[in-house]
């Protein structure tokens, strides 16, 4: 079936999801749910196909990491459905209304954005996640997987197809798109008028290649070279705690640490423990040269770091490292290579803290914590469709009323303008 094709079926289903009630959407995805559960063994089968290709292609190790599901990721996915069903509805929530003074009453209301297309490598769970958000805001969804995970994609969407289906809403209301052609992501960035937003989920490259090339308006999602920064009030115990669980808890995923900064005043103290313990936790340092300096004192192997290192997303068991003499410092370092998504400071100082997160720009700011918070279920939005690092509409962890738009909604007694 051509994208266009799909497109249209989206259109209709859409037009049904708008006026659905919440109960009937909330059964829908309690029944999603509990297919995922007992059709496990079905998605693992499928999975396992994928994770044969990737291993046979040499996928790196951390795309295998997002790529691979086991029983306790689906009944994660299972469980983010059930959460999201938990949410309040956000199709007609009143934002603002008001009696004008020529006695009109005006009310700005929560409506679907309509059909969603969601373009997105790798990782199958975001199907569910997806396919969930989309159906309790109301929006049929349009999803292109990676070819890397086309089985196990296409395993998920059939498994919630007849779940929904099963709940009177249409099927068509979760639709795949053939991954194995190219084409069909041009189609779907070109289906203007049957697709009213798209969502780029992936590395650097797909998701510039949407935001450049798509006719269809697009929330662009970014990559996540999140930094840690070590200010001299810290207390180095907990900014070690916190190091390591941003960097090693998941490193292939967007939320997790990719660049250290030490205040100069505790650099000598802190990176005499961090860096053994990165070492001990299989983490390779890319270090400035008070790094590389420290390294040496310790026997730690450090590699020179060079911008490109600065700048790197790793998402892998790599983390950038340097020295600075001021808070400023780094947040001139941060505005240089940060890429918008997630930022932390340890320190005991209000008064840094405050700098910080006044003058760090990115969605999300974080003090004391790991930069592994920056999520929507950990937010208590249940499962998120992406971390938005745009300024547009939607910034940060993407829930449920960053999937809908709004109208103007105007009630009169025969007014006419004069």
């Amino acid at each position: 079936m051509s994208v266009q094709e799909q497109g249209r079926r989206a259109r209709v289903a859409a037009t049904v999801l708008a006026t659905a009630s919440r109960r009937t959407k909330d059964a829908a995805l309690r029944s999603m749910a509990a297919e995922l559960d007992a059709r496990t063994p079905e998605i693992l089968e499928a999975n396992a196909a994928d994770i044969a290709r990737a291993r046979a292609a040499s996928t790196p190790d951390h795309l295998i990491d997002r790529l691979s599901l086991d029983a306790r990721r689906v009944s994660g996915m299972a469980d983010g459905l059930r959460q999201v069903a938990g949410l309040p509805d956000p199709v007609g929530e009143i934002l603002r209304g008001s009696v004008l003074p020529n006695g009109l009453e005006l009310r700005q209301i929560r409506v679907p954005l309509g059909v969603v297309g969601i373009i997105y490598e790798a990782r199958p769970n975001v199907t569910a996640d997806a396919a969930g958000l989309c159906l309790k805001a109301g929006n049929a969804v349009l999803l292109r997987g990676s070819s890397s995970a086309r089985d196990s994609n296409a395993a998920i969407v059939a498994v919630l197809r007849d779940a929904v289906a099963d709940t009177g809403l249409p099927s068509d209301a979760v639709q795949i798109v053939d991954a194995t052609s190219r084409d069909s992501v041009k189609e779907l960035m070109r289906a203007r008028g049957l697709v009213d937003v798209l969502i780029p989920r992936g590395g650097a490259d797909l998701i510039r290649s949407v935001v450049e090339e798509s006719t269809v308006p697009v929330i662009e999602t970014g990559v996540g070279n999140c930094h840690v920064y070590v200010d001299a009030a810290a207390d180095l115990d907990m900014a070690l705690e916190i190091l390591l669980n941003a960097k090693t808890s998941r490193p292939s995923v967007c939320n997790a640490a990719e660049s250290l900064l030490v205040h100069e005043a505790v650099a000598a103290e802190f990176l005499a423990a961090a860096l053994p313990a990165l070492r001990d936790a299989g983490v390779r340092v890319h270090g400035d040269a008070a790094v590389v300096e420290a390294g040496a004192a310790r026997g730690v192997p450090v590699v020179p770091a060079d911008d490109a290192d600065y700048a790197a997303e790793y998402l892998s068991l790599d983390v950038s490292a340097a020295v600075v003499p001021s808070v400023d410092a780094a947040i001139v370092h941060i505005r240089r290579y940060g890429s918008g998504h997630t930022e932390a400071i340890i320190t005991g100082s209000q008064a840094a803290a405050r700098r910080f997160v006044a003058e760090v720009d990115a969605a999300a700011v974080i003090v004391n914590a790991s930069t592994r918070f920056t999520d929507g279920g950990e937010f208590g939005f249940g499962a998120e469709i992406g971390i938005s690092t745009q300024k547009l509409h939607a910034r940060g962890p993407m829930g449920l009323p960053e999937l809908t738009s709004t109208k103007y909604v105007v009630v009169g007694d025969g007014h006419i303008r004069t």
